[in-house]
């Protein structure tokens, strides 16, 4: 029998264990308590030179959880969520993200109109997601002496679909394997944060259209559009968080489907073919020598995602957070009555339901992709019988309240991969951040030129 490779290992260890129904329960109140202090504190804006910052309370959630998290030996037992409930809510995020998922797909629907007005802007600013990336990040990451873990930090923004495809080519071991792991982990730990501080400032200087906003706020991540989509739409009119909602949610399916080959037979060869031509002129100017990682760089192998499926008994506790969180997110924020916001998610919830039954009669179907286009089909006014009654139903779940349960389960699942955070080096995590900024600024700046 063959040993376990070094990466199956990893991803063993990053698998949470399943805490018995007491911790369960004690995740689902402390994450529900945590949204309504998130939702109580509120919006909160400053001025930042010629722009200005927009905290919002999914920002407040994912901080408070995160600090809850590594307090965790100083909160009484009754409210500690400790590294096996971190690891639990790390893993139930993915299901959480499914009703988010839903949300976003409705509104797509009942807006296809107008994210046909969008046209070849949508298409062409994918082009912006695949290469922004390493048009900012690598002359960065080789000004400061990083040799080939510079390739996997930047040909992409580095989520689960990336770590795939240098896991195949290269191997989790290799420099590309650290430097993916690095932009993965940099991403969990700070990218909401970091993307929410860059779209509101961007969007406060007034020099982009909002609908080339939303699009460039479409990454390929959930937790990372919403803090980006939320910082936008905080400036604008009321009328118009419709219409960018569903442009932001077309673009991020898009690069979330659709990038994932962009990376994988474009940007990623274009990175390592530059990085053979840049690295020799760029990786001069800086002394060699230099590790971008810190030395305990084999064990950041256990922050990669955990490629398993949650037991049904979790899949519907992450689906309890979510339902308890929009309706005490919906009551505090927009005083959407709790009954009101409880049927429309009983709606969210069954969408989810049917499909993740098919899911488990066809493992192969890609879940998330029949599921975006059910609920896109769904939410088409008239398209279907009961298309308007789940429109109503489902009209008073402002998409804003998804996005606080949604961040604060991050925040727990932050809380355990701090330690590992602070074995990068700063350079590292300076070329990430860089990826991500350049992956939003270029599908703007390409969005903005059909706009």
């Amino acid at each position: 029998m063959n040993p376990a490779s070094p990466q199956s290992a990893a991803m063993a260890a990053a698998v949470p264990t399943h805490s018995p129904a007491a911790g369960r329960v004690r995740l689902l109140v402390v994450t529900l308590v945590v949204v309504a202090l998130a939702e109580l504190v509120g919006s909160v804006q400053f001025k930042l030179g010629p722009g200005k910052v927009v905290l919002l309370p999914m920002l407040w959630a994912l901080l408070i959880a995160a600090v809850w998290g590594v307090a965790q030996r100083r909160v009484p037992g009754a409210a500690r969520i400790d590294t096996g409930l971190q690891g639990l809510a790390g893993g139930m995020l993915n299901a959480a993200l499914l009703l988010f998922v839903v949300k976003l797909s409705l509104t797509v629907g009942a807006a296809l109109p107008m994210v046909k007005q969008a046209g070849w802007a949508l298409f062409f600013q994918e082009f912006g997601h695949a290469f922004g990336t390493l048009v900012l990040g690598l002359p960065l990451a080789l000004l400061l002496g990083i040799k080939r873990e510079a390739v996997g930090a930047t040909f992409s923004v580095g989520r689960e679909g990336n770590l795939v495809i240098i896991g195949e080519k290269y191997g989790m071991a290799s420099p590309e394997g650290r430097g993916v792991l690095a932009e993965y982990i940099t991403g969990t730990v700070l990218g909401a944060l970091f993307i929410a501080v860059l779209a509101g400032f961007i969007t406060s200087l007034g020099i982009f259209d909002p609908r080339s906003l939303a699009m460039g706020a479409g990454v390929g991540s959930g937790s990372l559009m919403a803090a980006g989509l939320g910082a936008i739409t905080a400036q604008q009119p009321a009328e118009m968080v419709p219409q960018l909602t569903a442009i932001a949610a077309a673009s991020n399916l898009l690069t979330s489907v659709v990038g994932f080959y962009f990376t994988l037979f474009l940007s990623l060869p274009a990175c390592s073919w530059l990085y053979g031509k840049l690295e020799p002129v760029l990786g001069r100017i800086t002394p060699r020598g230099r590790r971008p990682v810190a030395e305990a760089t084999p064990d950041m192998g256990k922050a990669a995602p955990a490629l398993h499926s949650l037991s049904a008994v979790d899949t519907f506790l992450a689906w309890a957070i979510m339902v308890g969180g929009v309706m005490v997110g919906n009551l505090l924020s927009y005083k959407v009555p709790m009954l009101v916001s409880f049927e429309g998610m009983l709606v969210v919830v069954a969408i989810v339901a049917v499909v993740e039954v098919l899911k488990r009669l066809m493992p192969r179907m890609p879940l998330v992709l029949v599921l975006s286009v059910l609920a896109t089909i769904v939410g088409i006014p008239g398209f279907m019988p009961f298309s308007d009654t789940v429109l109503a139903l489902t009209s008073k779940l402002n998409f804003m309240a998804f996005t606080t349960p949604v961040l604060a389960l991050a925040g727990f699942s932050v809380a355990k991969d701090l330690p590992l955070f602070r074995q990068l080096g700063w350079r590292i995590v300076a070329v990430s951040l860089t990826a991500t900024a350049g992956t939003f600024l270029g599908a703007t700046l390409i969005a903005e030129f059909f706009h």
